[in-house]
């Protein structure tokens, strides 16, 4: 059976490409069985560490403590309940402060399913709501939405409320927590010298990049969430735009207390197919961005056919999990053809389950869904993350995660 090209005529093909079947990896038979996925998915896991992300690992445990915390009962109108903690992760090798916006709805019974989620604008940024604090972490200079000299100012409240629609997400009866990227990893190239690195042992640092320090900064707001009784911990969906939807794959692929993942616009590295090498490549990527991944994953710039495995394994590694991968009509750089192709492909893994991911060929019409266990769906426009995403992400949780 072929896959029809989408509207950028792009041509590929499912069964004459050199993308390999989810189930297949070089030298081993084909997985037919539950029980030798299982041991598949921790190759496919040791696979991804040492070919793409990297591990974060420590010589001591990280312990983590709550140095501050506020409440308020009546936060967005009423809507909702805003707690916020700072929490600190420490090693003998230092300690790293990190602030954890979360809104609970204000109308609830029993614990709430909720949503894990990085932001790039620090809390403060993601609402109008004045009783959030104002983030002391590092943030990208941007003069004209307020952030100068890598610090936020006052001028930088609610310049990215447009990506959360938080009133409609606690409305729907789900909890939401977000923190900054920055606080758990700069976005610089530094060496690995801060953030969460220099909670590493030296010889450690530098063998995983920041997308899996900021998966594993998602893995510690889930610890956090695991002593809120109001959140049920065991429907905690990592959710991620960008080069955060990497990170939030790679979080749920390496910690399965998530529930669900979910993979905004994430392209090379995330839900999009490495082997196509459309729009934003591996070559390109490592160029730009060397402190996302280790070192190795540039080794396969020009050499993508060399990759053990594909990105579709990456999503068939959440199996059988749900996980959603959405894309945007106008973000080429982020190969929406490969991303729906993707997420297609790694619906073998949840047949074995008996779960059913993508039957569709072609990618569906812009602002509709697909799929079952797998799902996708392609808006019309730009590399962004609005309500209209959230809508499709709450009705796909709403499915599996019995709320």
């Amino acid at each position: 059976m072929s896959v029809s090209a989408a509207s950028e005529n792009i041509p590929w093909d499912a069964t004459t490409s050199p993308v390999p079947h989810v189930l297949d990896l070089a030298g081993r038979p084909r997985v037919a069985s539950v029980d030798a996925w299982r041991v598949r998915r921790e190759e496919l896991t040791s696979l991804f560490a040492a070919s793409v992300y990297g591990r974060m690992t420590f010589a001591d445990p990280v312990e983590m403590r709550i140095e501050r915390e506020e409440t308020d009962a009546g936060a967005l109108d009423g809507l909702a309940e805003r707690r916020q903690f700072r929490i600190v992760l420490s090693t003998p090798q230092g300690s790293l402060p990190a602030d954890v916006l979360l809104y609970l709805p204000a109308h609830r019974q029993g614990p709430v399913p909720a949503f894990a989620s990085l932001n790039f604008c620090g809390n403060h940024g993601t609402t109008r709501d004045a009783g959030v604090w104002l983030s002391e972490g590092w943030h990208a200079d941007d003069p004209d939405a307020g952030y100068v000299g890598g610090r936020a100012t006052e001028a930088s409240r609610g310049t990215s409320v447009r990506r959360w629609p938080f009133e409609e997400i606690v409305s729907r009866g789900y909890a939401v927590a977000t923190c900054s990227y920055g606080d758990f990893d700069p976005d610089v190239d530094d060496g690995f010298s801060n953030g969460a690195h220099a909670l590493q042992e030296p010889a450690a640092r530098g063998t995983a990049g920041a997308i899996a320090a900021w998966s594993w900064g998602l893995s510690r707001i889930l610890d956090l969430l695991q002593d809120v009784p109001e959140v049920d911990a065991a429907r905690v969906v990592a959710l991620g735009h960008s080069r955060l939807g990497k990170a939030a794959l790679w979080a749920a692929a390496t910690d399965e207390r998530f529930a669900m993942a979910i993979s905004n616009d994430s392209g090379c590295g995330g839900a999009s197919l490495s082997r196509r090498a459309v729009g934003e490549s591996i070559a390109s990527i490592t160029t730009q961005f060397p402190h996302w991944f280790p070192a190795v994953f540039a080794g396969f710039a020009g050499r993508e056919a060399e990759l053990p495995m594909d990105q579709h394994h990456l999503l068939a590694l959440l199996a059988p999990r749900p996980v959603y991968v959405a894309s945007a009509t106008e973000d080429l750089w982020a190969d929406p053809d490969g991303e729906f192709l993707s997420a297609r492909l790694a619906g073998h893994a949840y047949e074995l389950f008996g779960r059913t991911g993508i039957t569709d060929e072609r990618p569906p019409l812009p602002g509709t869904s697909v799929g079952a266990s797998v799902g996708y769906h392609r808006r019309a426009g730009g590399h962004d993350i609005l309500a209209e995403d959230w809508r499709h992400y709450l009705d796909f949780a709403d499915r599996h995660l019995g709320h």
